[in-house]
């Protein structure tokens, strides 16, 4: 004979584990911020950065005021409004803020794939586009930051050194504004480019070496004296920094227009964010 027991009446029977609820998008831009701002690197590199590149305008904008007296006619005719607006953000200005703000961004991806933090994050959070999205966001954020805090502290700083040979800009006349946002901007677009090889190729010194290929070194080899080359020459972000900067359209073999520059700073941020954010889901799969 058996018999059938059951459990005594008022006794909890477990339960199954309610799982852990789902990480916010919100919170993970949260986590990324955090992440970023507890590098001393960061703190340091944006200050030093700071005071480099304006430093180096303001340099450049000294010489210009010292030489002043010394120019011919013609030379002081094509000072205005060109040169004085290159003197707010100079070349070397812009290649110390995309190396930079390339490093930034790479290194946001790299430093956690080399200390394997990376996984730790996934395990945690396995929505992995949401995460690198949330570090698309905040890096765009922090480079866009420092980006016009180093375009507005160049303008400011050179522009009063050009006053005193009635030569300084102003916010108000034609063309300055879009100008200082094509030096701001170019900082977020170099970042995203930064992330973007750090993503596929995940080595450091590959990484930095293949940003600045690319943000840098083919603008210098290509010429847009022929057709072929200035269709590769307007389609990189270093030549439409160069196109948006000038106050005054200068006479080319092959114009294009700002609409076509502003084009090419969406079209490789765009595409550098896409690389960014799907480009691990695949490879880690």
């Amino acid at each position: 004979m058996t018999t059938t027991s059951t459990p005594p009446t008022g006794v909890d029977v477990p339960s199954a584990v309610e799982p852990a609820p789902r990480a916010r998008f919100t919170d993970l831009v949260h986590a990324e911020w955090i992440k970023l701002w507890s590098l001393r690197s960061t703190v340091w590199t944006i200050a030093i950065g700071t005071v480099a590149i304006v430093g180096f305008n303001v340099f450049t904008a000294y010489g210009d005021y010292s030489n002043w007296p010394t120019w011919g006619a013609d030379q002081k005719a094509d000072f205005m409004p060109n040169w004085a607006m290159l003197d707010a953000f100079t070349d070397a200005a812009l290649l110390c803020l995309m190396l930079i703000a390339s490093a930034m961004g790479a290194l946001t991806v790299v430093g956690e794939y080399t200390t394997g933090l990376i996984r730790t994050t996934f395990t945690v959070v396995p929505a992995r586009r949401s995460v690198m999205a949330a570090k698309v966001l905040v890096i765009i954020a922090v480079t866009t930051a420092l980006g016009l805090l180093t375009a507005g502290g160049s303008f400011w700083a050179t522009q009063a050194i050009l006053s005193g040979r009635d030569t300084g800009l102003s916010l108000g006349d034609p063309g300055v504004v879009p100008a200082l946002l094509a030096s701001a901007l170019a900082a977020p677009v170099a970042a995203l480019v930064g992330m973007a090889v750090g993503t596929l190729i995940r080595a450091s010194a590959a990484t930095m070496g293949t940003s600045f290929a690319l943000l840098l070194l083919v603008p210098m080899g290509v010429s847009d004296d022929h057709y072929g080359t200035a269709l590769i020459d307007h389609a990189l972000p270093y030549s439409a920094w160069a196109r948006l900067v000038q106050v005054v359209e200068k006479p080319v073999d092959f114009p294009w227009s700002t609409a076509g520059a502003w084009t090419v700073y969406a079209v490789w941020g765009a595409v550098a964010a896409a690389i960014t954010i799907f480009a691990v889901q695949r490879r880690d799969q």
